[in-house]
């Protein structure tokens, strides 16, 4: 990401995780909140009918879009680690990735990004091996995708590898521990529900680069794009808090396909 002459960061919300009759997050009242948008594709959550609805609204409302593939566990929401190979994360990705840029395709829209979900994200965060399953075979599909992933991890580092433009991101709503992994979300105080402890994260990040893990340690964090996700049920407040605090800081908020 290249800001000229000003400070910007790119705000993103994972969306479209509704499936059946089961709705999971306020899609149509985010969405005009932030600037990337990553859409469940069917594995972890979502199905055709969600996908085609949130393709409509990010048309709708400017916002860009990523395909947000994770492993195939409905049940388990994508957030239960699996035993894959990396060829089989890869063709999951790929899979994934396939179907969401038919929807985008038939909006006039074109996905500028991919970002593994959960359990699968997480794991490609630490797993050299399994992040270059999921880098190659967004790379034999497209090399201009960017590959967005952990802020330092090694996914990112085997994106690069791969030819693949990145994105590092950071999360306002989730606590960090001292390695810059996030922490597990069972512990105590690893979601952030707080908008004013949120949007104060944020700034920090974006505007100096850095993050106060869950034990009062401050690490170092590189912020592309800041998350918020769309099942925390303070979705809409962080958004809105969030962004109000980035444009009171001088710091512009807009998507990669924006520069």
């Amino acid at each position: 990401m290249s800001c000229i002459n000003f400070s910007c960061v790119d705000l993103n919300c994972d969306l479209g995780e509704s499936f059946g009759a089961y709705t999971m997050g306020m899609d149509e009242a985010v969405v005009p909140h932030v600037t990337s948008i990553n859409v469940a594709c069917g594995y972890h959550a979502g199905d055709p009918l969600i996908m085609e609805k949130t393709m409509a609204l990010a048309a709708k409302y400017g916002v860009a879009v990523g395909a947000h593939p994770g492993f195939p566990d409905l049940l388990g929401f994508g957030r239960r680690p699996m035993t894959v190979t990396p060829e089989e994360a890869g063709a999951y990705v790929k899979y994934q990735l396939g179907a969401l840029m038919a929807f985008a395709k038939s909006h006039g829209l074109k996905l500028q990004h991919v970002k593994p979900h959960g359990a699968l994200y997480n794991m490609a965060a630490k797993d050299a091996k399994l992040a270059r399953g999921i880098a190659e075979a967004v790379a034999s599909v497209d090399t201009g995708i960017y590959l967005m992933g952990l802020a330092g991890s090694v996914m990112l580092e085997e994106a690069e590898k791969a030819g693949l433009p990145v994105i590092s991101e950071v999360f306002a709503d989730r606590a960090y521990n001292d390695d810059g992994s996030l922490v597990n979300r069972k512990i105590l105080g690893a979601v952030i529900h707080d908008g004013d402890e949120a949007a104060a994260r944020a700034v920090k990040m974006a505007k100096e680069n850095k993050v106060v893990s869950i034990n009062g340690k401050t690490i170092d964090i590189k912020a592309d794009s800041i998350c918020v996700h769309g099942d925390n049920g303070a979705a809409i407040e962080l958004v809105k808090k969030i962004r109000a605090s980035l444009a009171a800081e001088g710091i512009a908020v807009q998507n990669f396909q924006a520069q």
